[in-house]
């Protein structure tokens, strides 16, 4: 947007009854952040930024003093739309810098870069993303647990019954994601005891990773209204199955032709197609950092038994049709990334899968070879296995120090950020003293 049509957007907002702008960010794990600015200086904001305290945000590595200690957040003119939950205010996405410079430690910065390498090649990137979420509240005792007491089915995917109790919730964030532009597909209960999904048209990458912010950004509004928890832990309860958020990827040329499908290959992909899944397996361990990035990730990632006799968990880095075992999942000619969570930093989680598939290309690596298997039946069989992805965040992150493509690709000064934000939080989860190991091992001795 050009600087002569700033004035004229602003008078469009200010007609809506628009008096502030929420101009938001996200910090390295991906939480947004932000403040509220007046409309009228909109000019300001996008050509100078909203400034915040560098070293107040997590993950930027900015000084406390000098020229490169203030973050400013360039709102993005095209992203502003109103907020149906805030009346007078509407949202806008900025970018991160910091001494005149695009910030190299900014996510949203780092997605852009990977793919303005796409846009060189002549391809753009179409992301799906499929957000599983729980509902939750504290009990009596202070824990956490399903906010529906009556959600207790052992198997309760799909179940009519649950939506109908939360119906209110459900149908406010129907509206409002409406309101906000979103597509809607569908909204169902998922395999565990308050947990859903709902579903919305895909987008182009960057601008898919925008809505996700913005459906949280709503979720947790619209949830605080009805006095419930909106939850992108990845797995709350114990014995149930855990939330994924599952990328849906496409690649198409210039003239919008895709370039990944091909309905005469091997698992309906193209030789581009094979090289991208093969990029994003070899890559994976490293690849669980950025998309699985809670110590608690690692709890969705394991192979074990669920109370509903189901599980989809993606442990195996494997590629199959329509296979919900494998780490890769292919349909309808694109590539379902099963592996990220919604506890990721979508922009960096989009980031690193795109390099990766980036890395798949350019090695020109050979398709990998298919799983016909239901995976968990064949570990049950006792038969040979594919390799597991990492099984929890240090060894992901041990995977990620050691991934000198995607350092580079991502960036140093990025991945140091992130490595030195993930290792904090490790070692205060090594620290702790489990409930389980004190019932285990308290009078064992």
């Amino acid at each position: 947007m050009s600087s002569f049509e700033i004035p004229a957007l602003v008078s469009s907002l200010e007609a809506q009854g628009i008096h502030s702008l929420l101009v938001q960010f996200a910090d390295i794990h991906g939480i947004a952040k932000g403040k509220l600015v007046p409309v009228k200086l909109l000019q300001e904001w996008v050509e100078a930024g909203a400034g915040f305290a560098g070293p107040s945000i997590w993950g930027t590595g900015l000084p406390r003093m000098g020229a490169r200690s203030e973050y400013y957040g360039r709102v993005q003119a095209e992203t502003i739309r109103p907020l149906p939950f805030m009346p007078g205010v509407a949202h806008a996405v900025c970018d991160g810098y910091a001494g005149g410079e695009a910030l190299a430690t900014c996510s949203r910065q780092l997605l852009k870069r990977q793919i303005e390498l796409l846009r060189e090649r002549g391809l753009r990137l179409w992301v799906g993303i499929e957000p599983e979420f729980f509902l939750l509240r504290r009990g009596s005792d202070g824990r956490w647990q399903a906010a529906d007491s009556d959600d207790g089915l052992s198997k309760p995917s799909y179940d009519l019954k649950a939506i109908y109790r939360q119906r209110d919730y459900l149908d406010d964030m129907r509206t409002t994601l409406t309101a906000l532009g979103f597509e809607l597909e569908q909204i169902d209960h998922e395999d565990a005891n308050g947990q859903y999904e709902i579903n919305y048209r895909f987008d182009e990458a960057l601008a898919a990773a925008d809505r996700f912010m913005l459906f949280k950004l709503a979720a947790h509004a619209v949830a605080e209204k009805h006095s419930l928890v909106f939850s992108c832990m990845p797995k709350p309860l114990a014995h149930a199955p855990g939330s994924g958020l599952h990328f849906h990827l496409s690649l198409t040329d210039e003239a919008g032709q895709p370039v990944m499908a091909d309905a005469s290959g091997a698992l309906g992909l193209s030789a581009t197609g094979h090289q991208f899944a093969a990029g994003l397996l070899h890559h994976a361990d490293a690849l669980a950092a950025l998309c699985a990035p809670t110590v608690n990730s690692y709890k969705r990632l394991a192979s074990s038994a669920s109370v509903s006799g189901t599980t989809w968990s993606p442990v195996w880095k494997s590629i199959g049709d329509n296979n919900r075992t494998c780490l890769v999942r292919t349909v309808a000619g694109r590539i379902e990334w099963r592996l990220p969570d919604p506890s990721c930093n979508i922009y960096a989680a989009l980031a690193g899968t795109l390099a990766a598939g980036l890395d798949g290309m350019d090695q020109g690596l050979p398709a990998v070879q298919a799983c016909a298997d239901d995976l968990y039946l064949r570990k049950a069989s006792g038969a040979s296995m594919p390799a597991t992805l990492p099984r929890d965040l240090s060894a992901a992150l041990d995977a990620l120090a050691g991934n000198e493509v995607l350092t580079q690709r991502l960036g140093p000064a990025f991945v140091a950020q992130f490595l030195n934000c993930k290792q904090e939080e490790w070692d205060a989860f090594a620290a702790q003293v489990s409930d389980w190991e004190l019932q285990r091992y308290a009078s064992l001795f």
